[in-house]
Formats: C-alpha cells, sequence, structure tokens
C-alpha cells in the first residue's frame, strides 16, 4: 500500500522522525485559504497523489497569502498528473530551504536485504542524480536482523559527503527513519528532499512510503488508510476487490495466475507490438471466482480494446479457470471486446474445449503464449 505525502508524515512524525510542520488536507479551494489563513504565513499547496513528477506537472504552489493559497487550489484540484486525478491538496506552513538531500531506506530484492541510499543532491530524481553524478549516490546494504547503529549512519552521511555541521542531526534521523521502516513493515520510506532549513534544523520535506500490503494485517493503526488513498481511481477500486492491480497506459488488458508469469505476458504482449493496459495478477492459486472477478474489472475499462488471460494451471485447475471465464462474460452482461484466453498445465485441454464449445465468437482460446499474445495484438488492432 503506498501512501500520501501527508500520510507518509504522520507515520514519520510518530517514529520520532523530524517533518515539516503539520498541514492539513482538504478537497476544497476555499476551505484551502481558510487553512492558510489560520497558519499566519507562507504555505504550500501540494497534490496528494500517488506518483512523482508534482512540481513539474504544476502540483506543488508557493503561497504567500491565503487569496494565493485559494487560487492555487483551484488550479491543483482536478489536475491530471501523469494520469493521476488531483482530488485532494495538502496546505502546510512553507519551510526555509537552506540545502537539500536524499535519504532513503528500501528493500533490495537483489540482495534479500535492506539498502540505505543517500545523497547530498536532493529534490531531484535519484535515478537522474545516479545517472549523472554517481559519485554522489551511496548505497549502504544493511543486515535486515540488526538495527542501524549511529555509528554506522554517520559512516553513511560522511560518505555521501553530508556537510559536517548537519552529520550529527541528518544521522538521528537516519537511525528513526531505518526503525519506523522495519517497525512499519514498509518496503519504501524515502524523503526527498530532506532539507536544512536556514535555522538549522534537519527535516522531511516531503514523503513517499510503501508498506508491504501482506502485513497490513499487523498495523491496525493504518486501518482506512488505503479508502483515502487513490480515491475513486481505478486502481484504489481494485485494491476493494481484492485484486493486486497496477494501471497501464495501453490498451490490451493482462491478466495472469502468478506475478512473474503476468510480468512475462507483459514483456510477450509488448514483443508482438502492443500495449499492456494494466498488470493483474490472479494469484498462484486463484479460484474461478476470483478469476471472474478480475476479467470483469478489466473488460470494463473503456480504453481496454482487448485481453489476453494467461494461465499456467497448477493448483488452480483450468477447467475451474474456463468456468470463471464463462461466469465473468455472464457477470458483465455478454463479450462485446475480443478475449483470448491462454491455458497451460493441469487440465488444459478441458478448460480449452469447455471454451470452445461455449460458442461465443469474441472469445479465442490459446494453448502457446507467444500465439496467445501475436493474436491478441491483432485483435486490439481490428478494434481500434
Amino acid at each position: 500500500m503506498d501512501l500520501m505525502e501527508y500520510q507518509g508524515k504522520e507515520l514519520f512524525r510518530s517514529h520520532g522522525i523530524p517533518t515539516t510542520p503539520r498541514g492539513e488536507v482538504t478537497r476544497d479551494a476555499a476551505e484551502a485559504e481558510r487553512l492558510a489563513a489560520g497558519f499566519g504565513g507562507p504555505v504550500m499547496v501540494k497534490a496528494q497523489v500517488l506518483t512523482g513528477g508534482r512540481g513539474k506537472a504544476g502540483g506543488v504552489k508557493y503561497c504567500p497569502d491565503p487569496s494565493a493559497a485559494r487560487e492555487a487550489a483551484e488550479a491543483i484540484l482536478g489536475l491530471d498528473i501523469s494520469g493521476h486525478t488531483t482530488e485532494l491538496v495538502l496546505v502546510e506552513p512553507a519551510s526555509d530551504i537552506a540545502e537539500e538531500y536524499y535519504l532513503s531506506v528500501l528493500h533490495d530484492r537483489v540482495t534479500k536485504g535492506y539498502l540505505v541510499i543517500a545523497s547530498v543532491e536532493g529534490g531531484v530524481e535519484i535515478e537522474e542524480v545516479n545517472r549523472r553524478t554517481p559519485e554522489k549516490v551511496v548505497k549502504a546494504e544493511l543486515d535486515p536482523t540488526r538495527s542501524l547503529s549511529d555509528r554506522q549512519a554517520r559512516e553513511i552521511l560522511e560518505q555521501a559527503q553530508f556537510p559536517a555541521e548537519v552529520v550529527d542531526e541528518a544521522a538521528s534521523l537516519l537511525t528513526r527513519l531505518h526503525q519506523g521502516f522495519v517497525a512499519s513493515d514498509a518496503t519504501l520510506f524515502e524523503i526527498n528532499p530532506l532539507i536544512k532549513t536556514t535555522e538549522g534544523r534537519v527535516i522531511a520535506l516531503d514523503s513517499k512510503v510503501s508498506i508491504d500490503g501482506s502485513a497490513l494485517f499487523r498495523h491496525p493503526e493504518l486501518e482506512g488508510w488505503g479508502d483515502v488513498v487513490g480515491g475513486d481511481s481505478r486502481e484504489a477500486q481494485a485494491q476493494q476487490k481484492g485484486l493486486q492491480y497496477v494501471e497501464l497506459d495501453g490498451d490490451i488488458g493482462v491478466m495472469g495466475n502468478g506475478a512473474g508469469l503476468v510480468m512475462a505476458t507483459l514483456d510477450v504482449v509488448n514483443e508482438a507490438g502492443g500495449h499492456p493496459a494494466n498488470f493483474l495478477d490472479a494469484g498462484g492459486g486463484a479460484s474461478a471466482e476470483s478469476m471472474a472477478t478480475g476479467i470483469a474489472f478489466v473488460l470494463e475499462n473503456p480504453e481496454v480494446s482487448a485481453m489476453l488471460v494467461n494461465i499456467f494451471g497448477g493448483i488452480t485447475r483450468c477447467d475451474d479457470v474456463a468456468h470463471g471465464v464463462l461466469g465473468a462474460i455472464e457477470q458483465i452482461g455478454g463479450l462485446d471486446k475480443k478475449l483470448v484466453v491462454r491455458l497451460d498445465g493441469t487440465n488444459a485441454d478441458a478448460g480449452r474445449d469447455i471454451l470452445e464449445q461455449a460458442g461465443n465468437p469474441n472469445l479465442v482460446p490459446a494453448e502457446k503464449m507467444d500465439d496467445a499474445a501475436q493474436k491478441v495484438v491483432e485483435l486490439a488492432g481490428e478494434s481500434r
């Protein structure tokens, strides 16, 4: 589960990580003006969306007075930022920035441990800094079974060439960032930028936080946060249905059973010249009902021209999947888009027989993944 900036900061504060003065969120421009007046000074009005690039898109504005805050909120609310419509803005007191840095703790899938990334080049994309000036990005592997000591934190920051006058304070913040990351079952705690104020304080100006969804049952304090995140976006709707879903910008719906298989399916669709509209993992032991829910959800997307369902039957039986597909078609009141279903593995022949016997001209059974990808790309082209 990804958190919006204001939620991430709230989580930071609960772990003793210093942040900007607490702000308020609103969906109303007049309320933004009232909040700004209450803070009694310049404020920042910031779009709350689960994507980067807010500043470049006009989603972050400095406001010297309340009327400017209202104008900024009017401009930002409804703004499309990388496909995310802004429905919420954060109004918070502006901070005086002397310097900007970068700091994060994350899961490293390669080493299966934790990684700290630190840089004195904050405020821009860390990937760009790493490409342009890799010597300014320090990556330190951590033993996930041990806490981060103050000495280790200082060594990391000194290696990253943080100014000597901020190392003590930044090291204290980094140890708390690590503690909060572990305690929250997070996969990412990122601060960009981490700033030194003109008064010399080191605080988090922004937050980017991702929590392991499989561990949410251990965090009742986060209950309800996901209902706010994403508003009524398709990803939020999918989350409410229990689907592992990521929206993409293509027009070919994709679903499979298992994240690796879905990723491979995205690749073969791309290689065939198509553009996936989504990532949807029905899970390794997906039931016919969950398959039906996923198929119906993807086909309801008006941006989808055709869909590929790619199933390798292990625990999941392909004949059950076939019944799930037919159930999905009934659930959405018929099939007006092309649906290619590749079945392989347990009871695959029986599954394909069930689909063929249904006699639906828009339902196309397939046996091989590459052939299925070629077919769905061809059919999507005919439907545009």
